[in-house]
């Protein structure tokens, strides 16, 4: 009995590779995600802050440049506690009213 080959364009291979592309994908985003703790804190980037607030990196300027956002600046990297921005949200919520 001879054993059958399996080559790249057989659908259970093509399958399989799609499965382990959509893994990869998963734990990359996860990665991405979860940085380690410093200290028991997240830092955040500009981006992070901006994509998280819904804001643009300008307006994320002007927060720093007003004071509104406490912020860490090493050479030139612009760095934020996580904790910064959950104090920010909770100081300007406004509760729905009881109607």
């Amino acid at each position: 009995m001879e054993a059958e080959i399996i080559g790249k364009n057989n659908e259970e291979v093509k399958r399989f590779f799609s499965e382990v592309g959509k893994i990869a994908d998963v734990l990359h985003q996860s990665s991405n995600s979860n940085r380690p703790l410093l200290n028991g804190e997240h830092y955040l980037t500009n981006r992070d802050v901006s994509e998280k607030l819904h804001i643009s990196l300008r307006t994320l300027q002007d927060y720093r440049d007003t004071g509104t956002l406490p912020f860490i600046k090493l050479d030139g990297k612009i760095l934020y506690k996580a904790s910064d921005i959950n104090r920010l949200l909770e100081e300007n919520y406004y509760p729905a009213f009881d109607g």
